[in-house]
């Protein structure tokens, strides 16, 4: 089991990238990454796949709050991506490929692979196999995760020496009902049962629920505990009692000396 290089444990990482749409920069851009590596961030990107299966960089899996165009993004193909511009920006979208160029290893970079069987079940492999294509050669300080434990298996199978982690919650049912995924599902992802079983050596976990028991116990146990989504340096500072480090946006996390 692959451990979370210690880089991913200094600088804070930027959610989606340094991204503020106003400057220019949207969430998952090229510019955004480009800032955050000029800033000496961490940077934290989504993936979802294009038509012929490339690793996108993008968020949702409708393009419409990001492109402004109706559709899926796993309905388009890579080269048309490239070409439909990010609201904010003037760069379409870019691939996973690209932003390894750019980084270079200069900055740790935390990949989530989004949840691709639509209720965190065990329909996925085909993007995380062509991630691990992606990744093979990289030499960067570089992780995987993903909320559907499932997927995190399929990374490990696939790319067994990059260190993986479950991006995790308190599974509030009325929030996660929204994205499809049943009660019984979030009453069973709640304990995050699957840590050890997809050899996981890391937890990106909620902000707002890391007085979790579970994450008290794992941490002990030698996890090692990130955070998501830290909006100001008021939250930081809470969640830094017990996360080694924070994932943020919309402010400018200080990083160590």
């Amino acid at each position: 089991m692959p451990a979370l290089p210690p880089a991913f444990l200094g600088a804070p990482i930027a959610h989606r990238a340094l991204h503020d749409r106003a400057a220019g920069r949207p969430e998952n851009s090229r510019a955004a990454v480009r800032a955050a590596v000029a800033a000496g961030y961490g940077i934290e990107i989504d993936i979802q796949p294009s038509a012929d299966g490339v690793p996108m960089v993008f968020h949702d899996d409708d393009l419409a709050r990001l492109t402004g165009q109706s559709g899926r993004i796993r309905d388009v193909t890579a080269e048309r991506l490239a070409a439909l511009p990010l609201l904010g920006g003037d760069e379409g979208v870019p691939t996973l490929a690209e932003v390894l160029s750019i980084v270079a290893g200069r900055v740790p970079l935390l990949i989530e692979v989004k949840d691709q069987d639509g209720a965190m079940g065990p329909n996925v492999g085909p993007l995380e196999r062509r991630v691990a294509e992606v990744l093979a050669g990289y030499s960067g300080p570089v992780a995987v995760m993903s909320f559907n434990p499932h997927s995190v298996a399929a990374l490990a199978q696939a790319a067994p020496a990059v260190p993986r982690g479950l991006t995790t919650w308190e599974w509030a049912p009325k929030e996660a009902a929204e994205e499809g995924v049943d009660a019984a599902t979030c009453a069973r992802l709640r304990g995050i049962p699957d840590y050890d079983r997809v050899g996981a050596t890391f937890l990106s976990h909620h902000h707002r629920d890391l007085a979790r028991p579970r994450v008290a116990e794992l941490k002990a146990a030698g996890a090692a505990v990130l955070c998501w989504t830290i909006r100001s340096a008021e939250d930081e500072a809470a969640a830094r009692a017990v996360a080694q480090n924070i994932t943020f946006e919309g402010y400018a996390a200080a990083i160590p000396a």
